[in-house]
């Protein structure tokens, strides 16, 4: 390209840019969103996984492997043994505990350690004492400095912490050195075992190897002589299992905010398809100039990289800011109730920045590369022609590639997950929407083709306007049906999500009054004689008591959920939201246990078949007789009859009541008695039905809180795009309005034009998009929702929702399109008309 054609092309582009800086403005407002709410959502996402793995490696120090077991430990006997093997230079053993801190609605991680060892594989972790001593006395407490700021204390203060229905007073002697952000405290191992009854266990053994010993085969040896239940696994298995809870939640976070970065590329895809109709006469003379075809689509294309490379410059910074303002007001969980008691520090992370950046760019990019091979492709003597801009945007290629990749987007869903993740979910929610948008034109064509001429001039010439123009209509529809698609699929899945929470919980809470020991910890519990005095306390005719364990059944998962409740074996549909038909088994087959189906599905456990579970050590097996819905546990639960846990285990307390009451008695009353006659009873959390109900749905409504913010963005950024394609299409168009002027048209009547061409091509955009929406709600349903939480829902459509959405989108629509053509009612308009002169 001579120097002469390179002036000339940069003058056609840079005097664009300049004609048309409000378009241009939204299309980086649109890529910059996309960019900034998936960089927010990963900053946080790494922030919280990061001070997870954190917190796990600065107990375990130099450990090289540790043994794990059920979550209220296991047999101390094992560590000598353990420490005695050959091959294993330090064994440090480890007691865990979340204590309820008393009078507080907080849990502080407590870790008893053994002085002597702790410092051979994690040296340093207790400083700041005045007295060594400190170290091996049971009512002392080294805090972190994270739970110092937390719990307001300072050395020589007392904290107290709930063990049973009573206290525990620990003085705080110093401070823990912990290089993250966690807040727990560390206590002398046997003070610890006393304190939180534990006497005799442990929960974990940290181990050290003698140099040159081969860990993998020194983990299989002591593997094969541990007792069930029990795993030796490195210290990276157990982040790895806590991080994979959360996983999925925060993968769909990420999806949910591509979808916004992916609708943003649709608006540079629509912004540039106008502004290559708009300049197809500038194109032409550059190509009369000598400009090549592939140098021309060169040139738009880069135009749209620089748009995704502002865009992504000011999303990376925005999303910087958004991922603080969010911890802030919402929390480093998302609402989702994970990584309770991590203080994390927010940081950009270099790939985090290049990827985000790159795809915020490759957006763009590809936005603008079909409007680009469009312009090249269209031949001098058409793009010199006035008046056929919308034959260069008419799309008359074959049908058969959307519809192959509609074929392709069925078919993906009936893939199973990848490393437990709905991949291909994903995927055919993608090749629907984008086969969808390739079909776009021809159903365009078709719906407008069916349109009434109403009798209203304004509004006849409107329906004519869209009829006559069915490319540049389903220009402007891209943006718009990808965001109306993604955002009722998304609300129809969280309205049948929420309802068949509701339903489930109705299932659940048969009982007038609950008792739960504590809330979030595991060292508060109902000891025999509490549950007899509260079963005969004045108005409760039927008391139930539940015993919550956690069990190891795979290292590389978080540990399932063990329920010993009261089950009748004959209608366990009383007790369990059960699924399909139980079964009673036969004699002589092991007794019944009823797994929940996210454990069903997780461990591939079938109805009918015989497991073992891993109870005090032994391996215990079970007849699967039915699966039960649970929406409270996703790492999976199963549960048994309570005679039979406190047959095998010795162990009659219990974490949760129910109480059934007698007519006339108020369970404020019941709740006051508790208190009362109970020893150590004011420490029992009490609830109804509906106050559990209330305080389950809000906890919902807030670990969704983000996903509606994401779907508002991605509706806000399909309104930016018919904005702006309504804008092109005015500035485009001004020829006309100034004919229609000439002849006696006012600016009312061309205003309610407008607004009518701007209903007509919404509605053809809302109708797709809720037609695709519930489609694709199906698959989020019952493909993304069951492959990544392994939940079941039923399905509910929230017609009022739905309405009032439709009528809220069709107004904005409208006000949208008359909005930007108010160019088009200025006097200038007028003197367009001398264009044609």
């Amino acid at each position: 390209m001579t120097e002469s054609i390179t002036a000339a092309a940069g003058a056609v582009f840079r005097g664009s840019l300049a004609q048309n800086h409000a378009r241009s403005a939204l299309a980086v407002l649109a890529i910059a969103l996309g960019v900034a709410l998936g960089f927010a959502v990963q900053v946080i996402n790494h922030a919280a996984v990061n001070e997870l793995e954190q917190s796990v490696r600065t107990l375990s120090g130099d450990a090289d492997l540790e043994v794990r077991g059920p979550r209220a430990g296991f047999d101390e006997m094992l560590y000598p043994e353990i420490a005695r093997t050959p091959g294993v230079a330090v064994a440090s053993p480890v007691v865990e505990v979340d204590a309820k801190v008393a009078e507080r609605n907080e849990t502080l991680r407590v870790v008893g350690v053994d002085a002597f060892r702790i410092g051979l594989i994690r040296p340093g972790l207790i400083t700041g004492s005045v007295d060594r001593l400190d170290t091996l006395r049971p009512d002392v407490v080294f805090l972190s400095a994270a739970a110092m700021r937390a719990l307001r204390l300072r050395t020589g203060d007392f904290v107290t912490l709930q063990a049973g229905l009573g206290d525990v007073r620990l003085r705080v002697a110093g401070e823990a050195s912990v290089p993250d952000r966690a807040a727990l405290g560390v206590i002398d191992i046997a003070g610890a075992q006393t304190a939180f009854d534990r006497l005799g266990r442990l929960s974990r053994i940290d181990i050290r190897l003698a140099p040159g010993v081969d860990g993998a085969a020194l983990a299989r040896r002591l593997q094969a002589a541990l007792p069930p239940g029990l795993a030796i696994v490195p210290p990276e298995t157990t982040v790895a299992a806590s991080a994979s809870l959360s996983r999925s939640y925060r993968v769909n976070l990420n999806v949910l905010a591509l979808v916004a970065l992916f609708t943003g590329g649709l608006l540079v895809f629509s912004t540039q398809a106008h502004a290559v109709v708009r300049r197809r006469g500038q194109f032409a003379l550059l190509r009369v100039l000598g400009v090549t075809r592939r140098q021309l689509a060169t040139l738009i294309v880069a135009e749209g990289a620089l748009v995704g490379v502002a865009g992504s410059a000011i999303g990376i910074a925005v999303g910087f800011v958004l991922a603080g303002l969010a911890v802030r007001w919402i929390g480093i969980d998302l609402g989702s109730g994970f990584f309770r008691g991590v203080i994390p520090v927010l940081e950009p992370h270099p790939l985090a920045i290049a990827v985000f950046f790159a795809l915020g760019v490759a957006a763009a990019t590809l936005g603008s590369l079909v409007p680009s091979l469009a312009a090249a492709r269209t031949p001098l003597a058409l793009a010199l022609r006035a008046g056929d801009e919308e034959r260069a945007v008419a799309d008359q290629r074959s049908a058969l590639p959307g519809l192959v990749t509609l074929a392709l987007g069925a078919l993906a869903t009936l893939l199973p997950p990848v490393s437990g993740l709905p991949l291909f979910g994903y995927a055919a929610i993608a090749l629907l929407l984008v086969g969808t948008l390739m079909l776009i034109p021809r159903f365009t064509v078709a719906a407008l083709s069916r349109l009434p001429r109403p009798n209203a001039p304004p509004a006849r010439l409107a329906i004519a306007q869209v009829q006559n123009r069915p490319g540049q209509v389903s220009v402007s529809l891209a943006a718009i049906v990808a965001s109306v698609t993604l955002t009722v699929s998304m609300v129809i899945m969280v309205a049948s999500f929420r309802d068949s929470l509701d339903a489930w919980l109705g299932r659940m809470l048969p009982a007038d009054l609950y008792l739960r020991a504590a809330t979030g910890g595991d060292t508060a519990y109902l000891p025999p004689e509490a549950q007899a005095r509260i079963a005969k306390l004045p108005g409760v005719v039927r008391a139930e008591f539940m015993r919550e364990e956690q069990l190891l059944l795979d290292p590389a998962r978080p540990r399932i959920v063990l329920q010993a409740r009261t089950i009748d074996p004959a209608a366990p549909a009383r007790t369990l939201a059960i699924i399909g038909t139980p079964i009673v088994p036969p004699s002589g087959a092991p007794p019944p246990a009823w797994v929940s189906e996210g454990a069903a599905e997780l461990y591939g456990i079938k109805q009918g078949s015989v497991i073992e579970l891993p109870i005090a050590g032994k391996a215990v097996p079970f007849t699967v007789a039915g699966v039960w819905r649970d929406y409270a546990r996703q790492q999976g639960a199963i549960a048994i009859e309570r005679e039979r846990y406190v047959e095998l285990t010795g162990d009659s307390t219990v974490t949760n009541g129910a109480l059934w009451l007698a007519p006339g008695f108020a369970p404020s009353a019941v709740e006051k008695l508790v208190h009362q006659e109970v020893p150590g009873g004011e420490r029992l959390e009490a609830a109804t039905p509906g106050e559990l109900r209330s305080l389950s749905l809000r906890a919902f409504d807030r670990t969704f809180a983000v996903t509606y913010a994401l779907e508002l963005a991605a509706v806000g950024i399909g309104l930016i795009g018919l904005s702006s394609s309504f804008g092109a299409l005015v500035f485009a168009r001004r020829r006309e309005f100034g004919a229609l002027r000439h002849i006696g048209m006012t600016k009312r009547q061309i205003g309610a034009m407008l607004a009518t061409e701007g209903f007509a091509v919404s509605a053809i955009g809302l109708t797709v998009g809720l037609a695709l929406g519930f489609v694709v709600s199906l698959i989020l349903i019952h493909v993304v929702n069951r492959q990544s939480f392994h939940w079941g829902m039923d399905l509910s459509l929230p017609w009022r929702t739905l309405a009032a959405f439709v009528i809220a989108l069709l107004g904005l629509s409208m006000v949208t399109a008359f909005a930007s053509g108010r160019q088009a009612l200025n006097e200038n308009a007028i003197r367009a008309v001398k264009e044609d002169w």
